[in-house]
């Protein structure tokens, strides 16, 4: 019998309500990447949530990719920016580091990969350091967060979830998003996205944004129709969108 977390299923129920439970379900069903192949040297398999989140992004001169492991929304941006534009896709995790440099080096032309130069620093501390103050024109931000199609097929994972792991997730958010838009060039293009359910990763700190630096942010909601619309963005859910996502996408301007 499936493990089974009360905690978990009464926190998601409390915010779907009704729903929770095929969108439960739609969870445990195995997803459906699809073949990137734009621009790239081989396929990548890749959510369609994920391409329409790094297509968002207006790609205008120097672009970052925050936290950009394992590689494919950079492999998009990649393929899509032109022969002028520079990419910096970025990761933390020195593991996780070496499989995006691997996915670039395997998946990009050789024109392409001398423009993506990947890096290892913490996005989030970078907002501390006024001389990287408006560096970049376009910036995503794919930030680390609940990723509950992952917890809920792992029964360790699953019995080690907690109310307080969105909550601190979300702190951890706001620090990467509130540290991407001090990178941000005026003008510039910021996408924050995430794969998880929870409003308090999503909006919540979409709306941490617009609250602090108000005035400065520019809502620019994303382009594509799947999914629905919310207060700041697009959540792209499985079991309204065959399978898709969970995606949720937000995309500001910088005044």
């Amino acid at each position: 019998m499936p493990f089974v977390n009360d905690h978990f299923e009464r926190y998601y129920a409390a915010i779907y309500g009704d729903r929770w439970g095929p969108l439960r379900e739609s969870l445990l069903q195995e997803g459906a990447p699809l073949p990137y192949r734009c621009g790239l040297i081989k396929p990548y398999l890749l959510d369609r949530a994920s391409v329409l989140a790094a297509q968002s992004l207006r790609l205008e001169g120097p672009i970052l990719d925050a936290c950009a492991a394992p590689g494919g929304k950079s492999l998009v941006i990649a393929s899509l920016m032109s022969p002028e534009a520079t990419l910096l896709a970025n990761e933390l995790s020195g593991e996780r580091r070496r499989r995006l440099a691997k996915a670039l080096d395997e998946h990009l032309p050789p024109d392409i990969r001398e423009r993506v130069t990947v890096s290892g620093f913490d996005a989030a501390a970078a907002g501390g350091k006024p001389r990287e103050h408006g560096r970049f024109a376009a910036i995503l931000l794919d930030a680390p967060c609940s990723s509950e199609r992952h917890v809920i097929a792992s029964e360790k994972a699953l019995a080690e979830w907690t109310p307080a792991r969105p909550r601190f997730l979300a702190r951890r958010q706001w620090a990467l998003l509130s540290a991407a838009f001090l990178l941000l060039q005026s003008g510039g293009s910021l996408v924050y996205a995430t794969c998880a359910l929870t409003p308090a990763e999503n909006d919540g700190v979409a709306a941490q944004l617009v609250e602090k630096y108000r005035g400065a942010v520019i809502p620019d909601p994303p382009e594509f129709s799947e999914g629905e619309e919310t207060r700041y963005g697009r959540i792209i859910l499985p079991d309204r969108c065959g399978g898709m996502g969970p995606m949720y996408v937000a995309r500001f301007r910088k005044g």
